[in-house]
C-alpha cells in the first residue's frame, strides 16, 4: 500500500499549470512544511515535502490555498528521475496529493499570515469554573 497522510504550512503559494490538448488539466506543484515529531540539537526541526496535484484538486488548491496556510493532506508517493540541462541524472521524489482539508479557521490564518498576536482559545473560556465553587460541585 502506498498511502500518505501530513499535515504542514504551504511554503509559497501553489504554482499551477494547465495540460495542453483538447482538454486542458490543471497541475498545482507546492511544498508543505511539516514538522517533525522529535527534535535533535542542531538538527532541522521540519521537512520540506514537495507536492503536486491534478485535475479538480489542483483547481481547489488554486482558488483556496495560498502562503502559510495549515493543510491536511492524503496521497501517494511517487518517484521518477529525469535529465538536466547539465546532462546529469536528477531523482525526484514527490507526494501526488489527492485530498486537502483545512487545518484552521479563516481567523486564525488571517492572524498567522499577518504575524498578529494569535486569537485567544475559545476552549479557554468554556469552561472557567472559579476556584471557589468547588465544594458545591457533584464531581470532586
Amino acid at each position: 500500500m502506498n498511502k500518505w497522510l501530513g499535515t504542514g504550512r504551504m511554503t509559497r503559494d501553489p504554482e499551477v499549470r494547465y495540460s495542453q490538448g483538447q482538454n486542458p488539466t490543471a497541475i498545482a506543484r507546492f511544498t508543505l512544511a511539516c514538522d517533525r515529531r522529535f527534535k535533535r540539537d542542531g538538527d532541522q526541526n521540519a521537512d520540506f515535502i514537495s507536492c503536486i496535484a491534478f485535475g479538480k484538486t489542483a483547481e481547489h488548491i488554486e482558488k483556496y490555498w495560498h502562503k502559510g496556510m495549515k493543510m491536511a493532506a492524503v496521497g501517494r508517493i511517487q518517484t521518477g528521475s529525469h535529465t538536466n540541462r547539465d546532462n546529469q541524472k536528477v531523482y525526484t521524489t514527490d507526494v501526488v496529493v489527492e485530498e486537502v482539508e483545512f487545518c484552521e479557521s479563516k481567523g486564525s490564518q488571517q492572524n498567522s499570515a499577518h504575524n498578529s498576536a494569535p486569537a485567544s482559545d475559545p476552549l479557554d473560556e468554556f469552561m472557567n469554573i472559579p476556584d471557589d465553587l468547588t465544594d458545591e460541585l457533584p464531581f470532586n
